[in-house]
C-alpha cells in the first residue's frame, strides 16, 4: 500500500506572502481605476463637445431631410407642366412627369416602366380609389396611339398588376377606334387636350376620368 502524505498547514510566512500579493493586486486595481478616472476627468470637456457636435449634426440632417420633404410636397402640390414641356421630354422623363402628377393628385406612385413592364409605366395607389396603372405613350406632335395599346393594357391591368383602373396617356392623340374600344372596355385615355387640362390647368385626375370613391373597387377580372 502507498503511503498517505498529509498536507502541512500553511505557516505564518506563507500566509503573510499571500496577503502581500493580494494587497498588491488591490493596489494595482485601485491605481488603474484612479488613472482611468483622472483621464476621464481630463477628457470630459472634449467628450462633451464631441457628443454635442454629434447631436447637432444629427439634428441638422433631420431638419434638412424634413425641409426637403416639405419643399417637395409643396412643389408637387402646385405642379404645372405645359404641353410644350411634355413635347420636349423623352420617354423616361415623360413617365416621371406623369408619376409626379399622380402624386400631386393624391396617388402615391412609382415609375415601373422599362423592359418587360407589361403595359405599365407608372402605378399609383389611392386609399379611396384603389390602384391605377398608367401606360405612357410619348409621341411626336401629331402622332396617334392605336387600339393595340388599349388591348395590351386591358390584358395586363388586372391579371398582372391587380389594377382597379387603367389609363393610357399621350401628348399626342388616339385613333377613333382606340378611343371607342377604350370606352367600351373601361380603359381610360388621356389625349393632348385632356393632358393640358390635367397638367396645365390642374384638374384632379379622378375628376378628369370620373373616378368615384368606392369602398371595394372592382378590379379588371380578365383580359379583353
Amino acid at each position: 500500500m502507498g503511503r498517505i502524505r498529509l498536507r502541512r498547514p500553511r505557516g505564518a510566512a506563507e500566509l503573510v506572502a499571500a496577503a502581500v500579493v493580494a494587497l498588491a493586486v488591490l493596489v494595482l486595481v485601485a491605481r488603474t481605476a484612479a488613472t482611468a478616472v483622472g483621464a476621464l476627468k481630463a477628457a470630459w470637456p472634449a467628450l462633451l463637445a464631441l457628443a454635442l457636435l454629434t447631436g447637432a449634426v444629427a439634428a441638422w440632417r433631420i431638419r434638412q431631410a424634413t425641409t426637403m420633404r416639405r419643399r417637395e410636397k409643396e412643389r408637387l402640390a402646385t405642379l404645372r407642366i405645359t404641353l410644350a414641356e411634355f413635347d420636349a421630354m423623352d420617354d423616361r422623363r415623360f413617365e416621371y412627369a406623369l408619376r409626379d402628377l399622380l402624386v400631386r393628385d393624391g396617388w402615391p406612385a412609382r415609375r415601373v416602366g422599362g423592359g418587360g413592364d407589361q403595359a405599365a409605366d407608372v402605378i399609383g395607389e389611392n386609399p379611396q380609389r384603389g390602384r391605377i396603372v398608367v401606360q405612357a405613350k410619348h409621341t411626336r406632335v401629331g402622332g396617334k396611339v392605336g387600339s393595340a395599346v388599349m388591348y395590351a393594357v386591358k390584358g395586363t391591368a388586372g391579371p398582372v398588376h391587380k389594377a382597379d383602373h387603367a389609363v393610357v396617356v399621350t401628348n399626342g392623340a388616339f385613333t377613333r377606334d382606340a378611343m371607342m374600344w377604350g370606352d367600351r372596355h373601361s380603359v381610360h385615355w388621356i389625349d393632348r387636350e385632356k393632358l393640358r387640362r390635367w397638367a396645365e390647368d390642374g384638374a384632379a385626375l379622378h375628376e378628369l376620368l370620373g373616378l368615384s370613391a368606392r369602398s371595394r373597387p372592382s378590379r379588371f377580372r380578365r383580359a379583353a
